[in-house]
């Protein structure tokens, strides 16, 4: 009788993790994209031609909110409309990518507002120059990088995050991990080489202040401008100073593969695994898509993030790419995997709006962008899209 039940049993397993397994071997990733492009198509009838971008479209609502150049969220849409030219070939899309790219070309030559730099510039002329190898563009890369860099204090060595905001010392976020990809490009590109040993000591710093013993990652850290020591981690968009913002999280996890990728010090790649795991020991929920804040008070009530889990199914993708390591490399593929299937079966906006997901938050103690469509989300989602294409 038990070796019967045992029997029973074992055949029920083996049902589930082989329907798990063909529902994850039939995920359409050719269908994702068509639908991508529907989605941008109806942005783009909406789209005002006056120089603004699609940022986000509220809850409840169908209208995007549309961002100038300045916004640091403005190279999102472009850097869709790029990666829409590359999924399918359509000139249409090379055109529309072109004409929002050009709209940021003043931020080349503008004395730098933040970090953001990379963001705004690098998704969208940085994916125009690998598409098309447009001098124009790189020409405008180039001058961006060299802005971005003026923000560097080497005294603490890290780039500013934010100038305006003195908050008791010079403020990086982590964030800002995001944008040395600018300064590596440009250096090994044509411009200063010094932008590399910027980018460099920027990881370096950042890795030696930025965490917890866990890992987990504080969003800003303030230091002395004079001494450059560490004055305090603290939030801005997270649940509290202690907590693990979900996005801040996952920028760490994306940043420290990118700069792996662009150094090939060991010392990155070893933290990229270290960041990630405690992200991913800690995501509690079924379909790998966090709350906000891995720590919120009002869990399990408390809003996703749909763009933190796309920021991380895309960083995993490539950091499996660099793993040697058989279960580990496995395990980083099928998580990303779930994420985007759970991504595209549960959070695509369809007929709610013509973004592409739902359920994002921006900045929750502000108020501000919670449980919505964002751009950043769509972007991620997208390139997460293009390189399980390119797995596939």
């Amino acid at each position: 009788m038990i070796t019967r039940f045992s029997t029973l049993i074992l055949a029920l397993f083996l049902l589930t993790i082989s329907a798990y397994s063909q529902k994850s071997n039939s995920f359409n990733v050719k269908k994702q994209l068509e639908y991508c492009a529907v989605q941008a198509s109806k942005t783009l009838k909406v789209t005002p031609d006056d120089g603004t971008s699609p940022r986000t479209v509220p809850n409840g609502s169908k209208e995007w909110k549309f961002v100038g150049y300045k916004d640091w969220t403005s190279g999102f849409w472009p850097g869709e409309l790029w990666y829409l030219y590359e999924a399918t070939g359509d000139k249409k899309w090379e055109k529309e990518a072109d004409k929002f790219s050009r709209f940021l070309t003043p931020l080349s030559v503008s004395k730098a507002g933040d970090h953001d730099l990379g963001f705004q510039v690098f998704n969208s002329f940085g994916n125009g120059y690998r598409l098309t190898k447009n001098k124009e563009y790189k020409d405008i890369i180039l001058k961006t990088a060299d802005t971005l860099a003026t923000l560097f204090n080497p005294k603490v060595g890290t780039i500013q995050s934010w100038p305006h905001n003195k908050m008791g010392g010079h403020n990086t976020i982590i964030d800002n991990m995001m944008n040395l990809e600018l300064l590596f490009w440009a250096s090994k590109n044509g411009g200063n080489k010094k932008l590399y040993d910027i980018a460099v000591k920027h990881a370096e710093t950042t890795m030696a202040n930025h965490f917890r013993p866990d890992y987990s990652a504080y969003h800003v850290i303030i230091y002395d401008y004079e001494t450059g020591k560490k004055i305090k981690g603290r939030t801005a968009q997270g649940y509290s100073d202690d907590s693990m913002w979900a996005r801040g999280q996952a920028w760490a996890i994306y940043g420290f593969t990118m700069v792996y990728r662009e150094t090939k010090d060991p010392k990155f790649l070893d933290f990229a695994h270290k960041v990630t795991r405690v992200y991913l020991d800690r995501l509690t929920t079924e379909d790998l898509i966090p709350y906000w804040d891995f720590n919120a008070a009002g869990i399990p009530n408390e809003p996703r993030d749909a763009s933190a889990a796309a920021i991380v199914s895309s960083a995993l993708i490539e950091l499996s790419s660099y793993t040697k390591d058989k279960n580990l490399k496995n395990e980083y593929l099928t998580k990303s995997k779930k994420m985007i299937v759970s991504l595209s079966d549960h959070y695509q906006s369809h007929d709610v709006n013509s973004a592409f997901l739902l359920h994002s938050t921006g900045h929750k103690p502000a108020g501000s962008e919670i449980d919505c469509s964002i751009n950043y989300a769509d972007y991620y989602y997208l390139e997460a899209l293009l390189r399980l294409q390119k797995l596939k």
